[in-house]
């Protein structure tokens, strides 16, 4: 059996709830919807501000599981707003740079916090 290797990011969400930040089988990682959250509870109402720290919580979890932004093959960015991709696809793009993954925007009505404009989620191929 493939050992399972799991991680937390410390959100308030993850004991409420019952999941893991990112998931390791083997070669493959699966980071759960990540929200803005800074480490003190703030948010920031910027939508691009907010795509970048669900994006600095995503490489996080793939550093733990031993995995980097370049292994990175697929993304999902949930937004309140279809207006905020101009603020968050260039944020998105600096982070994956020449390594592009597969990648889908979809528009949602909100999120567990209503001050989120941006949830993303992230799987990943080691290897």
């Amino acid at each position: 059996m493939t050992e399972r290797k799991r991680v937390s990011s410390g959100s308030p969400f993850e004991p409420k709830i019952g999941f893991s930040r990112a998931v390791r089988v083997g070669a493959h990682l699966h980071v759960a919807g990540t929200g803005p959250i800074w480490d003190d509870g703030s948010f920031d109402d910027d939508a691009g501000a907010q795509a970048r720290r669900c994006l600095e919580i995503i490489v996080a979890a793939l550093d733990e599981l031993g995995a980097s932004a370049k292994d990175v093959v697929r993304t999902r960015m949930y937004l309140t707003d279809a207006a905020d991709i101009d603020a968050i696809g260039p944020v998105h793009a600096e982070f994956f740079g020449e390594a592009p993954p597969a990648a889908t925007a979809i528009v949602v009505a909100g999120f567990l916090d209503p001050r989120w404009k941006v949830e993303i989620e992230a799987d990943a191929i080691v290897g």
